[in-house]
Parts: structure tokens; C-alpha cells; sequence
């Protein structure tokens, strides 16, 4: 199974067309599948009274509002158009997480999109994951700061909007349709949960990367990871346990300021990052124990044969005093020693010889 790279841009272009062009093309010269966005309109996203996160205060500062701090990280409609024709000059797809429903329609009605990534943030926003479903749209869900309980809901919410959508939306609603048939198999199309924790960065003993295996097992459906550790081995682990989307923030640089860039990787982190699952993927291989090509030739090498262990004369007995076991292997199998032993010579044989 390939794993879908998302290199997750977010706000790291500081509200920078510029910058936002180059981190697509570093990202796809870095080999991702895909490079993330996040599309918000400042003034519905947060209000005047919302204060900046403990890890936000940390990389931009206390005295700003966190609605001051969202305003200069807002890309334009302009911005957004420019954005995608740059992903697809440089071959790579473009994402976005909407935060607010008129940003949901941008991305879905103005631009198409058949994927939406929906941030942990907003799970227990059941009416924007009701417009979510009602678009269509693939679904890649966030699953931070959750329970199974929340989680389920906001799969109630997608299946309903997948599958009715023509009734005023209800908590019964959605449950019905979660244990419905059809809402079953929808989700089982369309939505993939990361395993996510929401903290910047995450410290390794707050991971706890067996949760996606947790996910999976509770909901069947296509799992993987959002990360947010530094460095690259926790995406890697990921892979081995089956993620099959991994998530990882990016910048230019780590130094520039911003809410982000501290919990981010650079380019030249990210390529190692990508370049490390592939290799990892390829290692995984097929799950059927049975030998391959490459190795079949060193069987006779390693592998061993019953031999003489001495000088042994036609007509003489086979003991355990005179059979002994050697490589090579193009002799009998070691399992015959057995078989052997108590059996009269029918040739003479000088040490180390095969028996045949």
C-alpha cells in the first residue's frame, strides 16, 4: 500500500502569495502527494474575545489578539486561484481545510475540490461537516482533543449529509444514519480519520500511535496520522502500523515568525521524511511468507547438507561418529541424518563429501 503524503502548509506562508507558490514547489520537489492549506475567512473564524493558544502566545507573542493574528494569515479568493495553478504546474494536488461554511462552498462550488481535510478543531462542528457531507466531498477527519463518543458523532453527522440530507438535521438523525447500511458504506468510501494529537509540537510519550490502530478497529475505516512531533521517526513507525495517510506541518523556514514554524520541518527534513516512508513501504512488502528471488541463490551457501565426517569404506555402517552436517546445501537436507544413521555404505566416501 502506497501512503498519501500530505505536506501540510497550513499558515506557514505568513499570508505571502510568494511564499505560498514556493512552498508548493518545494513540497512537490520533495516528493508529496499532496500540499495543505487552510481556508478561513478571519472575521468568521474567530471572535474578538478568543484568546491565542499557549503554544501560539509562545511563537508570535501575547499582545496581539489571536483574531489579529489570523487577519494577516487570510489567503484571498485571488490567492486561492493562484495557489492551485501553481499545484498544478508543479504536479502535486492541492488541499485546504475550510474553517467556516462560506470557505467550505469556496473550495467545494468555486474550485471543485472532491477532498476536504477537516482539522480536530472542528469535529464537534457538526453543522460544517453536515455542509461537508452535503458537498460531496471525500473526507479526511482530525481526530485531536477526541473520544470514540465524538468521533462517532461526527461520522453521524457525514453519513446523514451523505445519505438523507433532506430533513432538518437531528442528533437522532444522525445516529440513525450511522448504524444505517448505507450510511455504513458511504463512510467506509469517502472518510479517512488521522490519528492526531493538538499540541505544537507533540512530545513522543503524548502520541500513542496505537489510537490509529484504536480508530480503525472501531470504525473500519481508512486510517492514518497527523503529526505533529519533531523530526521524522514517528510518521515513519506510523507507516509500519498501516497508516495509509500521513500528515506533516512544513515551512521554509523554521526560524521565520509565525504560530507554526517552530513545530514545522524544512524542505530538506521533509524530503528525508517522504524518501524514508517509500523505503519503508517497499520493506514491508507482501505479508506471505515465502523465500524471494534475491535470496534463493544463497541457499546453497547458507544452508547445509549431511556429509562425511570422516573417511568412510563402502559397506561400512552410517553412525553419528560419521556423519557430521555442512554447508553447502546441494546435498541431502540435514533433516535425513536421521534416516541415514544405521544404513550401510553403498560407496566409499573421503571427509567432507556429500552423501548421496
Amino acid at each position: 500500500m502506497r501512503t498519501y503524503i500530505i505536506a501540510e502548509a497550513g499558515v506557514n506562508h505568513n499570508g505571502s502569495l510568494e511564499l505560498a507558490k514556493k512552498m508548493v514547489r518545494e513540497a512537490a520537489a520533495a516528493g508529496a502527494d499532496a500540499i495543505k492549506f487552510q481556508t478561513f475567512q478571519a472575521e468568521k473564524l474567530v471572535s474578538k474575545h478568543a484568546a491565542k493558544a499557549d503554544y501560539q502566545k509562545e511563537t508570535t507573542g501575547r499582545n496581539e489578539s489571536q483574531l489579529d493574528m489570523i487577519r494577516k494569515l487570510e489567503l484571498s479568493e485571488e490567492d486561492h486561484s493562484q495557489i492551485i495553478l501553481e499545484c498544478e504546474r508543479a504536479g502535486i494536488t492541492f488541499l485546504s481545510t475550510p474553517f467556516d461554511t462560506s470557505s467550505l462552498r469556496l473550495l467545494t462550488y468555486t474550485y471543485n475540490m472532491q477532498t476536504l481535510k477537516i482539522s480536530s478543531g472542528d469535529i464537534t462542528n457538526l453543522p460544517l461537516l453536515y455542509e461537508a457531507g452535503k458537498s460531496g466531498a471525500d473526507i479526511i477527519l482530525s481526530t485531536g482533543i477526541c473520544t470514540l463518543g465524538d468521533i462517532e458523532e461526527a461520522l453521524g453527522a457525514l453519513a446523514y449529509a451523505y445519505t438523507v440530507a433532506d430533513d432538518i438535521p437531528s442528533a437522532n438523525s444522525f445516529r440513525h444514519a450511522y448504524f444505517s447500511d448505507e450510511g455504513q458504506a458511504v463512510l467506509k468510501r469517502k472518510v479517512t480519520l488521522l490519528h492526531c494529537t493538538t499540541d505544537y509540537p507533540t512530545a513522543y510519550t503524548d502520541v500513542h500511535l496505537n489510537k490509529m490502530l484504536t480508530l480503525k478497529q472501531a470504525f473500519g475505516l481508512k486510517t492514518g496520522y497527523s503529526d505533529h512531533t519533531l523530526g521524522t521517526e514517528i510518521p515513519v513507525a506510523a507507516v509500519t502500523l498501516g497508516a495509509a495517510v500521513i500528515e506533516k506541518h512544513f515551512t521554509l523556514d523554521q526560524s521565520m515568525e509565525g504560530p507554526d514554524h517552530k513545530a514545522s520541518m524544512e524542505p530538506e527534513e521533509l524530503t528525508a521524511m517522504i524518501r524514508q516512508i517509500r523505503n519503508v513501504e517497499q520493506a514491508l512488502g507482501i505479508a506471505v511468507k515465502i523465500p524471494v528471488s534475491s535470496e534463493l541463490g544463497n541457499a546453497k551457501a547458507a544452508r547445509k547438507s549431511v556429509v562425511a565426517a570422516v573417511e568412510i569404506k563402502k559397506g561400512e555402517l552410517l553412525t553419528e561418529a560419521n556423519l557430521t552436517i555442512k554447508r553447502p546445501g546441494n546435498g541431502l537436507a540435514p533433516s535425513a541424518f536421521w534416516e541415514l544413521l544405521g544404513k550401510i555404505s553403498d560407496r566409499d566416501y573421503l571427509p567432507d563429501d556429500l552423501i548421496v
